[in-house]
């Protein structure tokens, strides 16, 4: 059984999973013991909550790798557990996963968005740092920007809050650019944009086609219940 949390990194997830793949909503705290308690024997953790809801707890990917179940993560939330449990079996996928595994990236937030609600298809409303950084690379490499105006609009971009920060804000904020400029990148940065995390997220979709390709966690540890472990999940997962 395959399980993959999921939202607004692919909002489309469920028509370009294999059928034998369950799309469930971003995890939060415990959905992955549920899934787990369902009988998932390979995870793919996209998407999960936060700041409003607990998020997925290191704690509870521990357990699934122990038991040998194999877990992914890329893009968004799971890329940042893969950062922090890749060491411990959990299989990291893509160039945000490698950025927060390598130290290139520190900030959490880097990979947070404003979006609509599922009802709504998880339409963004604002631009992670993760994208806006793989779309100035993509746009230095094509010298269609400079290096000082892609310097000066990363700048801009980390000044803004990420539930405000769009490409509008991030052009009219640069102190670096003159206002002909800034109305041009304005038009063009949009439809240029690099949409890393849903890159990310798709490399883990094709990795959930091949089971086979996923190496089961290799175990070198024990895992240790505690008392809040107990209290939380009951005795039933030792």
């Amino acid at each position: 059984m395959k399980v993959l949390f999921v939202g607004p990194s692919i909002p489309d997830a469920a028509s370009i999973v294999d059928p034998g793949v369950i799309v469930r909503p971003p995890a939060t705290q415990g959905d992955v013991m549920a899934a787990i308690d369902d009988g998932a024997t390979i995870i793919g953790l996209v998407d999960g909550g936060f700041e409003y809801t607990a998020p997925v707890w290191h704690k509870e990917i521990l357990y699934g790798l122990s038991r040998g179940v194999k877990i992914l993560g890329a893009a968004s939330m799971g890329a940042l557990r893969a950062a922090e449990c890749h060491t411990y079996g959990m299989i990291g996928i893509g160039r945000i996963f490698e950025e927060y595994r390598d130290g290139t990236v520190i900030d959490d937030a880097d990979v947070a968005l404003l979006h609509a609600p599922a009802e709504m298809n998880y339409l963004p409303l604002t631009v992670p740092m993760v994208n806006v950084r793989a779309t100035l690379l993509q746009a230095g490499s094509d010298t269609v920007i400079t290096p000082n105006e892609g310097d000066g609009l990363e700048r801009s971009a980390r000044d803004v809050f990420f539930k405000e920060r769009t490409w509008v804000k991030i052009v009219q904020n640069c102190q670096d650019l003159a206002p002909p400029r800034k109305l041009e990148l304005g038009r063009l940065l949009p439809i240029a944009q690099i949409d890393q995390k849903r890159r990310d997220a798709i490399a883990l979709v094709e990795r959930l086609r091949n089971p086979d390709s996923v190496a089961a966690p290799a175990v070198a540890w024990t895992f240790q219940t505690t008392p809040f472990w107990r209290e939380k999940f009951g005795l039933f997962h030792e």
